[in-house]
Parts: structure tokens; C-alpha cells; sequence
């Protein structure tokens, strides 16, 4: 019996749905208006802060009150230059981000502005509410320098001035203007200042040395970088600054890529594609994409439908990048010239099944493909031993070429993959046996792509939609559909199955592509939705009968074609690196919670000794 590591896929979709859950939603914000209006409603609130100590004079209270709109100025201004100049090129820090970080940074230093002001009441002279004031510099400085320093891709000088820039601007208006609105400025208040400051810059350092430290410390990487890397993914869809630490970490490998091609006597009507690669990690990052990709560049090129099911890899074999992803499509798109003909018949579609695992073979000429699934129980990766087992299995029948697809058709509880790797593989020899039983007959295809508009990544299908291959071999019509999808919800299978009875199609088998590009669009557990969970099931069968009955439309007799080739040097990131970097990110994010609660905290005692001695 062959053993699996079951944490392969289990642990590691757990530690990117973890990874989802906190970063998709750091930046969820309300528009630029509402922001705005915050800001607007904050400063006026501030104007009003500075204006309370002032009640008796009326003409220094009026002034007090014009502080508002100046601030707002200020605000307002210094965002506009931070969003439109200093980061300009940063992806995340738009107008609309750099308001949201002043709208927080406001609420906070307001909070200490009334503070100020509810103790003036009780202390004479209005001395107590600049120290307030100073002191709500702290926070908002140590803030602003955080969110910038962990989140922006810019330089650090850039990300220092943008930081304190606004502080700065409405510090030193207040300390041209205090004066004049009788505000006592002593040389005492002006070192607490500089000591806040100093306090300020010297929390924001150490969080980020620190946070820093615990990525390089574990794989050699510091966490802040692959923290922005994260959100620059989630938040704008960036995939190059994370697939450049997967760059970094790949290995190269050779990955083999198994095509088998039908065309009648006017056009290559259908082809079918199996890389030895994995989809994945997530959304747009990696090979998350690969269906879709291989389907419409060899579609366009072969003027063809192409489906892409799921063969036997984990996610060990995830390419590291578009630029991987690029090599390996050219390299089935050359492949296009060098089919060979398998001839013009085939075998009748069989059926072999053990212990719950099911399995089914055809035969075009000297070639078999093999589908298997455990449905309805759950389906995940198998591994690649399985292709080895068939293939060997199938070289002793005199079968040279196969392609084994992993039909990745059914989601229901915990996978089973130890006890059934060896009931795949009896499936699989009974399905060999019963179809070498059988006579070659010429044969008919049938093909359909159809891409459903209403259902989304959200609902958890790709933009590759359906793909139908209907096969007719002497009286019998089988099917394989290709759904652009990660695995289906149990029982789903086994509906659209049955309906396709109706429809004349005795047999077949439904297929994903485990595309991950669904993965990480939506905050839930699992962070994507399997086929059939999120959207309508029925309109989904009806939308897969409409495809079966194009296919069935188009039927006539066709050539079997087979391609192989092995592309050189691919890189590609293993299981344990994306397990590693997906752990990093959370425990960067746990560690900053730690550092925050010990370095905040003291830095509020600090800043309360140095305002009650000065």
C-alpha cells in the first residue's frame, strides 16, 4: 500500500484560508467622500478641542474655532501630496488609503485634544491642554510610521516623510499660532514634544526590526517584505512582488505534458491537456491561472475547444510565477505541429470500481485515458504514484500512452487518500481489463466550450467555463465534462450525470480543473467555493446540458492524435516553501499583536512619567 501525506492539501488550503481571513479584510474601506466628510466632521471637532480652555475671551475663542479649517487644510493638502507624490507609485497608499490612515490618526490625536480640554477645567492656566496635545502626537506618529513602514512598497525615505509629514504640518501650525491665541509654550512643553517624538520613532523601529526578525529567523526572509508582498496581492492584485520571493525559493524541474487531439477531416476539433503541474497557490499568484491560460492560447491556436483536467500532482508542483506559467504554455503551444496519429478508432468507455473508488478507461489506437474519483466521497490531489501504477499496468497490456486524470470531482469531509491509493489503482486495472475485452470501433467527437456570465470566481468558477468532449463508439455516447473549477460539492456529480441520460449520453465523467484562482476571493473557512456550493446547481446542469447538446450537435468522425513533450527547467515551489511562507504570514501578524501590546504599553508609560514630571 502506497502511504500519502494527508496534511499536503488539508493543512495547507487551511494555512492560505487563514492567511485570507486576516489580510483580505485590512483594507476593506469606506468610500472617498464618506472619508472625507469623517475628516471634515474631525477637524471641526479639533477647531472646537483648541477653542474649549478659551471661554473667557471671546475673541480668542472665535479664533480658536478658524483652527478647525486650518487643520482640514492641512489634512486634506498633505494627502494629496503623500498619495500623489511620495507614493505615487506605491499600488496600496491611493488618496483614498492615505485619507482613510488620517481619518484613524485624527480620531486618535481628537481623543487626546478633549482630554486637554475636559482637564483644563480643573487646572489652571491652559498649559495641561498643549501637553495633552503634544502627547497625542505619540500615537498617531508611532501609527502612521507602522502602517506605512509595513505596508507601502516605497523606500524608507519616502515612506518616513510620508508619515510625518502631516503631523508635522499641523504641529507646527499650532506652535506659530498657540501664541497668539494665548496658548503658554515653554521650553518645558517644547522638550516634552521632542521627547514624544523621539518615543514615537524609536516604538515604530523596534517593532520593525523585531517584526522583521522573525521571518529572516525562519526562512531566511524578512516578515515585512512578505507581509506587503501579501497584501499588495489581496488588496490590488499585484502577483509580482510575492511570485518573486517564489522565485527565490523554487527549484527547477522538468514537467511533462501529455496531449491528446482529435481532428475530422477539415480542423483539429477538440483537445484535451494535461501538464504534470499543479494550480496554485492562490487567486493570481503562481500557476493559480494555468487552466485558463493553456485554454485560451491553444484554443486561439488550434482554432479549437481545449478542456484541462486535473492530473496527479499536489501543490509541491506549483509554478512559481506568470513567467513559468509563459514557458510552459509556449511549449504546448509548439506541440501543436508534432501530433502523431493514433488512428481512426477507439474503444467503447468502461467502467472498474473498488471499495467506493471509481475508475474509467478508453482506448484511441495504442493510447488510454484514465479517469479517477472516489465520489461521492471526497476527491482531493493523488499522487503521482498512481500515474506510475496505471502506466505500468498499462504497458503490459501494450498501451504506451495514457493520460490519468484525477477527476477532483467531489468535496465532503476529510480526504481518504491513504486507504485509496490502492482501490484507485484496482478501479483503474478493472477498467484497463473490461476495455482490452472490447473491440476498436471508428468513432465520432463532439465538442463544446460554453462560459456561464452569471456565475463568477466568487461563486467559484473560473473564466474557462465548461468544456464538453462527447465520444461515440458503435451504439454508445460518453462524455467528459471539464468544469474551470476547485473540486464540486458532493453529489453533484452524480446529478449531472443522470441528467445526461436524457440526453442519449450513457456514460462519462464530470471533471475540474482545480483551478485556484478562486482561492482567496472570498472570506469563509476554506477561502473558496467548491462547484455547486455558491451558485445555482440547477441553472449550472442546465448550462452543462446546453454544452452536452452543442457537443452531441457537431458529432462526426474523427482522427485520435497524441503529443507529449517535457518541458526543461521550469520552477516550480515546493509544497514546504508555500507551507512555510503561508505559517510566516500569520505568525508575522500574531508576533505584531505581541509587540504592539509590549512596546505600545510601554511607550504609554514612558510618555505618562515624562508628562507628569514636566
Amino acid at each position: 500500500m502506497v502511504t500519502v501525506r494527508v496534511i499536503s492539501k488539508g493543512s495547507l488550503d487551511e494555512y492560505m484560508s487563514r492567511a485570507v481571513k486576516h489580510y483580505s479584510s485590512l483594507f476593506t474601506l469606506p468610500s472617498l467622500s464618506k472619508v472625507i466628510l469623517g475628516i471634515t466632521v474631525l477637524c471641526m471637532m479639533g477647531g472646537v478641542a483648541v477653542a474649549i480652555p478659551l471661554f473667557g475671551s471671546y475673541r480668542t475663542f472665535a479664533t480658536g474655532l478658524l483652527f478647525g479649517p486650518i487643520l482640514l487644510s492641512i489634512v486634506v493638502l498633505s494627502d494629496l501630496i503623500i498619495s500623489r507624490s511620495f507614493m505615487k507609485a506605491d499600488p496600496i497608499f491611493d488618496l483614498r488609503r492615505c485619507s482613510a490612515l488620517s481619518l484613524v490618526s485624527w480620531l486618535i490625536w481628537l481623543a487626546f485634544m478633549f482630554l486637554g480640554a475636559m482637564a483644563s477645567f480643573f487646572v489652571e492656566g491652559n498649559s495641561i491642554w498643549v501637553k495633552f496635545f503634544f502627547s497625542g502626537l505619540c500615537p498617531v506618529l508611532i501609527l502612521r510610521l507602522l502602517v506605512f513602514s509595513t505596508v507601502s512598497l516605497a523606500d524608507y525615505g519616502r515612506i518616513f516623510v510620508s508619515s510625518i509629514i502631516q503631523p508635522a504640518s499641523c504641529m507646527i501650525s499650532f506652535l506659530l499660532i498657540g501664541p497668539f491665541l494665548g496658548y503658554a509654550i515653554s521650553a518645558h512643553s517644547l522638550f516634552f514634544l521632542l521627547s514624544a517624538m523621539v518615543i514615537a520613532v524609536g516604538v515604530a523601529f523596534l517593532f520593525s526590526s523585531l517584526l522583521d526578525h522573525t521571518g529572516k529567523a525562519t526562512v531566511g526572509i524578512g516578515a515585512l517584505s512578505l507581509f506587503k508582498a501579501f497584501l499588495v496581492n489581496w488588496i490590488v492584485d499585484a502577483d509580482k512582488p510575492l511570485e518573486e520571493f517564489f522565485e527565490k525559493l523554487g527549484v527547477d524541474e522538468n514537467v511533462e505534458v501529455s496531449l491528446l487531439g482529435f481532428r475530422t477531416e477539415e480542423k483539429m476539433k477538440a483537445i484535451m491537456v494535461i501538464p504534470a503541474c499543479h494550480r496554485g497557490p492562490f487567486k493570481n499568484v503562481g500557476s493559480s491561472l494555468l487552466p485558463y491560460l493553456i485554454q485560451e492560447a491553444l484554443g486561439k491556436e488550434a482554432r479549437c475547444v481545449v478542456v484541462v483536467p486535473h492530473g496527479l500532482v499536489g501543490h509541491e508542483r506549483d509554478l512559481a510565477s506568470q513567467f513559468q506559467n509563459s514557458l510552459l504554455v509556449e511549449s504546448i503551444l509548439d506541440c501543436v505541429g508534432s501530433f502523431s496519429s493514433l488512428g481512426y478508432q477507439a474503444k467503447p468507455f468502461m467502467r472498474g470500481q473498488k471499495d467506493g473508488a471509481k475508475a474509467s478507461c478508453q482506448a484511441f489506437g495504442d493510447c488510454a485515458i484514465f479517469t479517477l474519483t472516489l465520489a461521492p466521497e471526497t476527491t482531493e490531489d493523488l499522487p503521482q504514484q498512481l500515474n506510475s501504477m496505471i502506466s505500468e499496468e498499462s504497458d503490459k497490456a501494450g498501451i504506451p500512452h495514457i493520460m490519468v486524470v484525477n477527476a477532483h470531482n467531489s468535496l465532503e469531509g476529510a480526504s481518504k487518500s491513504d486507504e485509496s491509493v490502492a482501490f484507485l489503482k484496482a478501479a483503474a486495472a478493472t477498467s484497463l481489463e473490461k476495455s482490452l475485452g472490447n473491440e476498436h470501433f471508428p468513432f465520432e467527437i463532439g465538442a463544446a466550450t460554453v462560459v456561464p456570465e452569471e456565475f463568477s470566481v466568487r461563486d467559484g468558477m473560473g473564466p474557462g467555463g465548461i468544456g464538453v468532449i462527447t465520444v461515440k463508439v458503435a451504439d454508445q455516447i460518453a462524455a467528459y465534462i471539464t468544469i474551470d473549477g476547485n473540486n464540486m460539492v458532493s453529489g453533484l456529480r452524480e446529478r449531472i450525470i443522470s441528467r445526461l441520460l436524457d440526453l442519449g449520453v450513457v456514460d462519462g465523467e464530470v471533471l475540474t480543473t482545480d483551478t485556484h484562482v478562486v482561492n482567496g476571493v472570498v472570506q469563509i473557512a476554506r477561502g473558496y467555493h467548491p462547484i455547486g456550493e455558491a451558485l445555482d446547481q440547477t441553472k449550472l446542469i442546465k448550462w452543462v446540458e446546453h454544452a452536452v447538446e452543442e457537443a452531441l450537435g457537431n458529432m462526426e468522425p474523427a482522427e485520435a492524435l497524441w503529443a507529449s513533450t517535457v518541458v526543461p527547467n521550469v520552477k516550480v515551489v515546493g509544497e514546504k516553501q508555500i507551507e512555510q511562507l503561508c505559517l510566516l504570514a500569520e505568525r508575522t501578524l500574531e508576533q505584531a499583536k505581541k509587540l504592539a501590546a509590549l512596546l505600545f504599553s510601554s511607550a504609554g508609560i514612558l510618555l505618562a512619567i515624562l508628562f507628569l514630571l514636566l
